[in-house]
Order: structure tokens, then sequence, then C-alpha cells
């Protein structure tokens, strides 16, 4: 692949700010799709297992449900946090996200109405459940499959898109023509590690449910004691494979000793310490977050450097400096997304403290926190319509 042809199909009107600024929101943006996606498909797999102990085992009869109920949260923050990911990569590597489109072009097609059917399989997973226990066990690993199916399919775009070099061979095969937008491109051992991630995030995860209900009276020492065991075993076990399924990656792809590795094969053995004396679980999580944003950097380190290579460097793309947008958009990522975050966790956090009914209307940090949330939402609302409206009727009249 030509240099030439990647710089043409960038867009000419350039980027509205540094190109710096939006790498590093996409590397923060995907390593939080990621961990729920982790999430969701390690708590719902979890999940089906545990409908065929909870009949019998009273400990998987409290916790089978909870799964469940984290999946489906998890399955909503994944395609809400999803979103952002996507638009940056599209500002910077426009060329590889407008050409992967097209040579897959019917599975993009297809993963939309693949993740629709899976999640809402999971509903009735999770409503079979919840009426009978043990139930909906055969909808349940359907729903699983989909789900599973369509985060390949997310792999299979994110490999065709750094395989430029590729591109022409994929579009016309021996020299004749495929537009029927089939390409399919897998990384085994790519594919492999980050499926393997489901298994720490869910027992630590487990590791922090179990600390979380160790303060509730209706909770026994036993759920606590075993839910805290469960998660060591697959938080230490998971870490392991994954581990290993991540040097083997590197080793094929020539980074194993570059620094952004080895300080995330560090921060995964810090991790695997921290999991495996579980003194604190919710400082576990905070070195999760900084593993997680080290693996999302790398991804973005392989595809910065092999599109290098090719003469190809985002730092070049012309910038056209939109500051009211970009103000726009960081206020609302950090202020109004920031607020309305921390009124939903502090609302979760005491509804689950809370033994019976939680009315948040008594509690003053929760009706402090929604108040404002409703301030800054109608504030926004106001700036974003008459904003638009102004330059709307400014461009026209």
């Amino acid at each position: 692949m030509d240099a030439s042809v990647l710089l043409a199909l960038r867009d000419p009107a350039g980027i509205p700010f540094y190109p710096v600024v939006f790498q590093a929101l996409y590397i923060l943006t995907w390593a939080l799709h990621a961990a729920f996606v982790l999430l969701a498909l390690g708590s719902m797999g979890l999940s089906l297992y545990g409908t065929l102990k909870q009949k019998h085992d009273q400990n998987w009869k409290t916790l089978t449900p909870h799964l469940i109920q984290t999946g489906k949260i998890s399955v909503s923050l994944l395609i809400v946090l999803g979103v952002a990911p996507l638009l940056f990569t599209q500002v910077i590597y426009d060329p590889n996200w407008y050409t992967t489109n097209t040579l897959s072009g019917m599975w993009v097609f297809i993963f939309i109405y693949v993740l629709i059917v899976g999640y809402m399989m999971y509903y009735w997973y999770f409503y079979a459940n919840k009426a009978k226990a043990g139930g909906g066990k055969l909808i349940g690993i359907i729903s699983f499959a989909v789900l599973v199916f369509a985060g390949i399919l997310m792999h299979n775009f994110a490999v065709t898109s750094i395989m430029p070099n590729e591109w022409m061979n994929m579009y016309a095969p021996n020299g004749v023509v495929d537009n029927s937008g089939w390409t399919f491109n897998v990384d085994i051992i790519r594919l492999v590690f980050m499926v393997s991630l489901t298994v720490p995030v869910v027992g630590i995860f487990l590791q922090n449910y179990s600390r979380f209900i160790s303060t509730r009276e209706d909770s026994t020492k036993e759920l606590v004691d075993y839910t805290a065991s469960l998660g060591t075993k697959l938080g230490t076990i998971g870490l392991l494979i994954s581990a290993v399924a991540f040097v083997v990656w590197m080793m094929r792809v020539g980074y194993l000793m570059h620094p952004v590795i080895i300080a995330t094969i560090v921060g995964v053995l810090v991790l695997l310490f921290m999991v495996m004396t579980n003194k604190n679980s919710y400082v576990t999580t905070g070195v999760l977050v900084v593993v997680a944003l080290l693996i999302s950097g790398v991804r973005e380190l392989i595809r910065f450097d092999l599109m290098a290579e090719l003469g190809y460097s985002i730092y070049d793309y012309p910038v056209n400096l939109e500051i009211p947008s970009i103000t726009m958009f960081l206020l609302t990522f950090l202020i109004l997304g920031g607020v309305g975050v921390a009124y939903l966790l502090t609302m979760s956090w005491k509804v689950g403290k809370t033994k019976g009914v939680f009315d948040g209307s008594q509690d003053k940090a929760v009706n402090k926190l929604g108040n404002y949330t409703l301030a800054i939402m109608g504030l926004w609302m106001a700036t974003f319509f008459g904003w638009g409206m102004t330059i709307l009727f400014k461009n026209i009249l």
C-alpha cells in the first residue's frame, strides 16, 4: 500500500483538534469499553454455570441472579461506551475505518442485528431465570454465543483495519473485484488473549462482590468467603492464561522488549500478586484499570507503528481548530458525564448497602447529586439547541 493512497483517503477538511488528544481519548474510551465487554461475557458465562448449581447450592442461588444482572447492565454500558472509540478512530484513522467498512460491509450490517438479537435474548434469559431458579439455560447459552459472535465480528474489523498491505488483495483477489463485503480476518492469538481476559475480570469482580456484601446484615459469612475464594481462583488462573497469551502475541509481532510491553507485563504481575493475596479488591480494581489502559495503549502502538511504516502519521493530519466544538465535548464529557456517573454510582452503592428498599429522596448525597445532574443536563440542552439554532440561522439568513 502506497502512502499517497492512504493520504488521499483522509478527510480533506482535516480534524478539529490536535491528533494526540484524539489518540489519548481513543486509548481511554476503548479501555472502558473493553472492561464492560469482558465483565459482560465473564459474568454471563459464569451465570450459566450457576443455573446448573443454584437449585442445590444456596451460594449460587444468591450469586447467579446477581451475575445475570451484572451482565445485563454491562452490555448496556459496553454499547454506550463502544461509540466513543469508534468515533475517535474514525477521526484520525479514517482510511482504515472506511476501508474496513467497505471490505466487511455485510459483516458490519450483520453485526448490528446480531447485537440486537443477542441483547434481547439476554433479557429473555434474565426473566426466565427470575421466574424460575435455574430457568432459561438454553436461551442463555444461545444469547451468550450470539454476543461472543458479535465480539468476534468486532475483532474482524480491528484486524482488517491494520492490514492495509492486504486491502487490494481482499478487494480484488486474483485481479477479480469482490464487492460482496464478506471479508473476514481473525488473528487467533490476539483473539485468545482478549477473550481470556474475561476470566480475571470476573474474578476481580467477585472479590469486589465479596467485599461489598460483607457489611450487609443479610449476607452470610459462607457466601462472603465462597465468593472471595472463587474470585481469587478465577483471577489467578485467568491472569496466568492471559499473561502467556499476551507474551506469545507480543513475540509473534516482535514487540516483546518494547518499554510499553514490559510495563504491561509488570502491571500484570503486580495485579496477579494483588489478586492472589486479596488484601483490598478495590485497590486491585484500580490496578486493573491501569493494566487495561496499558493494553489499550499496546493496541494503538501496534497500529501507529504499522501505519508509520507505510508513511502515514496521524500527527501529520491537517488541523483546523474548532475550539467551540471541542470545548462543548470536553465540558459534556467531564462535567455532565462526571456528575451523572457519580450520581449513578453513589445511588447504586447505597442501594446495595441498604437492607430493604432504599429511599433516595431521604439521602442527602444522592439528592444533591441528582439535582446537580438535572440542572447541568438542563443547561446543556439549552446550550446545545441554542447554539445550534444560532449557527443555523446565521448561515441561512
